[in-house]
């Protein structure tokens, strides 16, 4: 599979969180670009079409995707919370996918990339280094 059909499959929960993370942060770029037109260049109307389209197609849509992976796989509060945070900084919704990842949170991508999910009982290894997971503190412990 190339890289950009890897992107854009959205076969499960986890891929179209992928999918939704990634295209959020790209309408906060387009809205970065056009503050600067209205801030900078002294262009008024710069932001009308890009916060628009940031609003109504990346950050709702990233809000609901986020409730429905939130359900489908069985995240927490502290999870689901930090999740809808991301979505408010700039690029936030990318670093979370990330650490959504590397912690297990993000089922089939989090065991492709080598890490447990938190379902997991048994130790895994990631990279190098052996991994148990403990779901109920929601934690990893790494061992070398």
């Amino acid at each position: 599979m190339d890289a950009m059909s890897k992107y854009l499959d959205v076969s499960t929960p986890a891929k179209r969180f992928r999918l939704i993370a990634i295209w959020e942060a790209v309408t906060w770029a387009v809205l970065l670009v056009a503050m600067f037109f209205k801030w900078v260049l002294g262009f008024e109307e710069a932001v009308r079409y890009p916060g628009m389209l940031h609003g109504v197609a990346g950050f709702v849509p990233f809000v609901l995707i986020t409730l429905i992976t939130a359900g489908a796989l069985g995240w927490n509060f502290k999870v689901t919370f930090w999740a809808l945070v991301s979505s408010v900084p700039p690029f936030g919704t990318i670093v979370f996918e990330r650490w959504a990842v590397k912690n297990g949170h993000l089922a089939e991508l989090s065991r492709e990339a080598g890490y447990p999910t938190p379902g997991d009982k048994s130790a895994s290894t990631a990279g190098d280094k052996s991994v148990t997971n403990d779901p109920e503190t929601d934690t990893q412990t790494t061992h070398a």
